[in-house]
């Protein structure tokens, strides 16, 4: 897909809708790996120069996405990417596998998740 104004915003507009559903802040979006290049090194870190090779990257220590509009071949995968994505932040605890899946599939079809908080330590005296 060719990066554009229109797309540009439709990106962050369809990002933001989800963001807000999934119940979490909504994270900078970086969408060429220029961009990815031009941010501070700790922030894109183990991700940097290898970013271009997938279709999207959680930065999730700094609340931050990449999408690579580029390799996108149409919107259909366009928005399971920022989906896929925006999973990664909502449960950052979960890695890919089924339940993942089932996650994305859900936020896909228009589920709400309750905002993530974090567990409180327990601490013994």
């Amino acid at each position: 897909m060719k990066l554009d104004f229109d797309l540009r915003f439709k990106i962050l507009e369809t990002s933001g809708i989800y963001s807000n559903r999934f119940g979490i802040e909504e994270p900078k979006v970086l969408l060429t790996t220029r961009e990815v290049l031009e941010m501070p090194r700790e922030m894109t870190e183990g991700r940097r120069t290898s970013a271009y090779k997938y279709l999207g990257v959680s930065y999730m220590q700094h609340n931050m996405i990449f999408l690579n509009v580029r390799k996108m071949p149409d919107e259909k995968t366009l928005q399971n990417t920022i989906v896929h994505e925006l999973i990664h932040l909502r449960f950052p605890y979960l890695s890919h596998g089924k339940r993942f899946n089932k996650l994305v599939r859900q936020g896909l079809a228009g589920k709400t998740f309750v905002p993530y908080k974090r567990r409180k330590k327990i601490t013994q005296n």
